[in-house]
């Protein structure tokens, strides 16, 4: 296991990267082939490519879905080179090594576990995309990834797992977009009525946007980058900025787009006009009584196995476990290696929990 842990972290796959997360996909592909999985890949143009691998008859036999992805957040080249897979005090580092390659270490060296013993009472479907860690903004992986889960009996996300052993049932959608200001620009010094600010318009729409934020709903919006302007003594003539909205009820989408949209028109300056482009959707991965029910299995035979009793909790990043509940699949989420600092150079994992979490997977598929 360390040692696919290890080759994992050190092939590069950062997202913008699709040279590099192809190769990954490939290479995780002719693992589980060579397996016994009937693999296919899915090619995107302009993203990461996807891999599907079913073990057993899931066309006409109850399957189980192991999801999972196979992109990092760390796109610059050579970053395995500055930060290589590294243990130091029972902790591993390394791009990747939490979100998500120890997650994939583990599924499918669960697979191989249950191989050994001839399981046959659910087929195992495994889907792996490449290019969560930028929500699929350039592929239609989640249409594909619903298709695929459409029928499933159970699945299992072996995202990050969480160092108190949490397990997730619900997470917030996510809706990213940009708006951008076109002004004019004027000196401020000679002819400062002349100028349309840019950057006063986004101000305005910024308090307006942050203050759509309902707790009470679930729903949160934040303004999180800004840009604008070129020189200090020019009114500027354009800005942009990024918002992010995270919702837990997939009803709340398309109104909110509305009430973005009327933000946008909304002229504040005399003169500026506003532009919204939509740059990602991840929808909420629901709450299900039927994870609720997979769940209490799960912790059952986490205190069986001496593993701890996990809780059931619900968090604001998205994930593809959005994908399998949209289409009724009863799911828990971060089942993989556990660690913090997701996204960070700082990424770390518990080491020992990449066997833990395994030996609890496999009892758990036994248990089902």
């Amino acid at each position: 296991m360390m040692k696919m842990w290890q080759d994992l972290v050190m092939t590069e796959s950062g997202s913008a990267n699709k040279a590099q997360v192809d190769g990954l996909v490939a290479k995780v592909a002719g693992i589980l082939e060579g397996m016994g999985g009937k693999t296919r890949i899915v090619e995107f143009e302009n993203a990461g490519n996807a891999l599907v691998s079913e073990f057993g008859d899931c066309h006409n036999k109850p399957f189980v879905v192991f999801v999972g992805h196979l992109d990092t957040v760390f796109s610059d080249l050579g970053e395995t080179q500055r930060r290589p897979f590294t243990i130091k005090n029972g902790t591993a580092y390394g791009p990747g090594v939490l979100d998500m390659k120890g997650g994939v270490t583990i599924a499918i060296h669960v697979l191989q576990a249950l191989k050994s013993v001839n399981y046959e009472k659910y087929s195992v479907k495994v889907i792996l995309a490449g290019d969560e860690e930028v929500g699929h903004k350039f592929s239609s992986f989640g249409e594909f990834a619903k298709a695929e889960s459409k029928g499933a009996v159970y699945a299992f996300n072996f995202e990050t797992g969480f160092m108190d052993d949490s397990i997730v049932l619900a997470r917030k959608g996510c809706y990213c977009f940009a708006m951008e200001a076109f002004g004019r620009s004027a000196h401020v010094g000679n002819n400062p009525q002349d100028g349309r600010s840019a950057i006063k318009e986004l101000a305005y729409k910024i308090l307006d946007i942050e203050a759509l934020t309902d707790w009470s709903k679930g729903l949160n919006v934040g303004v999180n980058v800004i840009e604008g302007g070129t020189v200090h003594n020019a009114a500027p003539a354009y800005a942009k900025m990024i918002i992010d909205m995270r919702f837990e009820d997939p009803a709340l989408l398309e109104p909110m787009k509305e009430k973005f949209k009327e933000i946008n028109d909304k002229v504040y300056i005399d003169g500026v006009t506003c532009k919204m482009t939509p740059v990602s959707t991840l929808l909420p991965m629901v709450r299900l009584e039927s994870s609720e029910k997979l769940f209490e299995l799960v912790k059952k035979v986490s205190e069986e196995e001496g593993f701890g009793s996990p809780k059931a909790i619900s968090v604001g990043g998205a994930s593809d476990s959005a994908f399998t509940t949209a289409v009724g699949v009863p799911t828990v989420c971060a089942m993989g290696v556990k660690g913090g600092r997701n996204h960070t150079v700082d990424e770390f994992a518990d080491v020992e929990s990449l066997f833990m979490r395994a030996k609890l997977m496999i009892a758990v598929m036994l248990a089902l």
